[in-house]
């Protein structure tokens, strides 16, 4: 099913140090009306391992791990048509202010989750000044994905290379 689909509001706070940009909500995630809402996807858990904390079920138990670890989720598409959860059907989209959020936090690194969100940014944002690092998508249509490749864009974000 096709037709105007609206994404979340950004979770950050004036602390928030890293943001992570992924395209715009699956269907699971809208159904769940919050980020990565399928229990498929690897976001919660790549978090949560690399942070070692326990992981978080509900909204409020993820909303306040991200912002306990100073990080901000947030997707570049806010508006757009798209069919079903695949971003190759995302059109007549609209971008996140992501300049909003700069300005109202301590953002110094940004990963970009997948491809699609990659290329909105960059054609977007792509000189904004700050580093930012395209990764494999956390998502479970991804066959790709390299948890290593994140814990090591973790690291450089928060300092720990």
């Amino acid at each position: 099913m096709s037709g105007l689909k609206f994404g979340f509001e950004p979770v950050y706070d004036k602390d928030s140090l890293v943001l992570i940009l992924g395209s715009f909500p699956s269907v699971k995630s809208r159904q769940t009306e919050f980020y990565y809402g399928n229990p498929q996807n690897r976001f919660w858990k790549v978090l949560s391992s690399y942070l070692n904390v326990p992981l978080p079920v509900t909204a409020d138990g993820k909303r306040e791990m991200l912002l306990k670890h100073r990080i901000a989720v947030w997707d570049i598409v806010t508006e757009c048509e798209i069919i079903g959860s695949s971003d190759a059907s995302i059109k007549n989209f609209k971008v996140a202010d992501i300049k909003s959020v700069l300005q109202n936090s301590c953002i110094r690194y940004i990963i970009l989750n997948g491809a699609k969100a990659f290329s909105v940014f960059e054609a977007n944002y792509g000189g904004i000044g700050i580093p930012y690092v395209k990764l494999s998508s956390t998502s479970p249509a991804n066959t790709r994905f390299d948890i290593k490749e994140w814990f090591d864009a973790l690291s450089i974000a928060f300092g720990k290379t």
